[in-house]
C-alpha cells in the first residue's frame, strides 16, 4: 500500500465506525503503541471532518500485558507511556492497531484497557489483517486483508514514526529496504 491507499483505507474505517455507532456519541479511540497511536489520530481527524467534533484519543502500552513477557530478557522490555486522559467507563472504545496477526496483541490490549474502567463496548480497528490467528479474535473494522505465509513480515511505515507512509511485505530473513 502507498500513501493514497492508506488514506483511503483509514477514511473507509472512519465511515464504518460512524455507521456502526450512528454518529460519534460516546465514542473514544485508543491507539495501541506504537503505530496504532498515529492511526487512531488520523481516524479521529477523518471522523472530525464528517461530524465536526473532536473525538478523544488515547494511547495504550501493552508491554506488561504480553503473554511472551517471560520469554524476553529484561533489557528487551521497552515500556511506553499509556495516556488515556478520559474515562472509558460506559464508552464505546475503538482500539486501533496497524496489523492484526495472531491476536495476541489485541488480547493484551483488551486486558490493559479493562484496567481503566468498564467500556460499554470495545471494537477493534486495524489497517492490515494478515490472518493466521492463534486466538479467537477478529477485527471489527479492517483497512485491507492481506493473506500472508509464515515467514513473511508485514511492516507498516507511517510518516509520524518512519517519515513515510507505506505497507510492505518481506521475508523474515530479507534485508530491510
Amino acid at each position: 500500500m502507498d500513501e493514497a491507499d492508506i488514506d483511503r483505507a483509514l477514511a473507509r474505517i472512519a465511515h464504518q465506525i460512524l455507521e456502526r455507532n450512528q454518529g460519534c456519541q460516546d465514542l473514544v479511540l485508543v491507539g495501541i503503541r506504537s503505530r496504532g497511536v498515529p492511526l487512531a489520530h488520523r481516524i479521529a481527524d477523518k471522523i472530525g471532518q464528517v461530524e465536526r467534533a473532536r473525538l478523544p484519543v488515547g494511547s495504550l502500552d501493552i508491554t506488561l500485558y504480553r503473554d511472551d513477557l517471560y520469554r524476553r530478557l529484561p533489557q528487551e522490555h521497552k515500556l511506553g507511556r499509556t495516556e488515556i486522559p478520559f474515562s472509558v467507563t460506559d464508552k464505546k472504545v475503538v482500539l486501533v492497531d496497524d496489523v492484526l496477526f495472531t491476536g495476541r496483541t489485541a488480547r493484551a490490549a483488551l486486558d490493559a484497557l479493562i484496567d481503566f474502567g468498564r467500556p460499554r463496548i470495545i471494537w477493534l480497528a486495524v489497517l492490515i489483517d494478515r490472518g493466521q490467528r492463534e486466538l479467537p479474535i477478529q477485527a471489527d473494522f479492517v483497512g485491507r486483508e492481506v493473506p500472508t505465509l509464515h515467514g513473511e513480515l508485514v511492516k507498516v511505515l507511517l510518516k509520524e514514526v518512519d517519515g513515510e507512509d507505506r505497507v510492505v511485505i518481506r521475508k523474515e530473513n530479507e534485508p530491510k529496504r
